[in-house]
């Protein structure tokens, strides 16, 4: 028996890194995923690694930058398994780079891609978390929005700060529908950020000790347990925050 038995659980950029890493934290628990990405193989690789021990996902192709996408992916979520209980908004829209290199598309597709996106999905599965009866959103933010050094994360900051304030928004107008939402900002073993620290070994030793535990996040044994206790009942009375597991790297004070 698992502590998220009978739940289920959908994941936005569910096909690798941290989304990947919450899915299978999460569905070792017994909540069945729906995984939600563009990239339709790298669902099926998170379900089959779902389906080895015995757990429940189901790959659904859509992209959250297209709200027709998120509303199909909604439906067959709850088509599928008949209700929704954790909604888990990891998927986002990025530029990164010196604020004069970045153009106004640059802007719009960092803002749809995360804010917007998660403020489509969170209205969009409102009514079934309220059903649930104690519902949970995880959204996702990074420590990059405290950075000590701010220069070419502008933008990237800059959507995922209003992310925080969408969900701390949500937490305080949902909470009385049984509805947690929390935030969870990562520093985690994503695929791009393992390749840079394989081509890039001294530059990573350096990025290390700005990092006081001395090592970046794995994506499901340090990211995914804090999504798991978020979403299950031992969090139960927490709500409306943000959380870095970062390893101590940024302050949020």
């Amino acid at each position: 028996m698992g502590i998220l038995d009978g739940k289920v659980a959908l994941i936005t950029g569910g096909g690798q890194g941290v989304g990947q890493g919450i899915a299978l934290a999460l569905a070792k628990e017994g909540a069945k995923i729906a995984a939600i990405g563009r990239t339709e193989s790298k669902l099926h690789d998170t379900c089959s690694q779902i389906a080895a021990f015995g757990g429940h996902a189901v790959p659904v192709v859509a992209d959250v930058n297209d709200p027709e996408a998120i509303k199909r992916s909604i439906e067959t979520t709850v088509g599928t398994y008949g209700r929704l209980d954790i909604l888990v908004n990891n998927a986002y829209g990025i530029a990164i780079g010196p604020l004069l290199s970045l153009t106004d598309e640059d802007f719009n597709r960092s803002m749809t891609g995360s804010p917007l996106a998660t403020f489509r999905y969170m209205n969009g599965c409102y009514p079934y978390l309220k059903a649930a009866g104690d519902g949970a959103i995880i959204n996702l933010s990074t420590s990059a929005t405290r950075r000590w050094d701010a220069a070419n994360y502008g933008f990237y900051a800059a959507s995922k700060r209003a992310v925080e304030a969408l969900s701390r928004a949500a937490s305080s107008e949902w909470g009385p529908d049984g509805i947690r939402v929390n935030t969870i900002a990562p520093h985690a073993l994503s695929p791009g950020l393992k390749g840079w620290i394989e081509g890039n070994p001294e530059e990573a030793k350096a990025f290390f000790k700005t990092i006081p535990l001395g090592r970046v996040g794995d994506c499901e044994e340090d990211i995914g347990a804090v999504a798991l206790f978020l979403v299950s009942p031992a969090s139960r009375y927490v709500t409306g925050t943000v959380i870095p597991v970062d390893g101590g790297q940024a302050f949020f004070g």
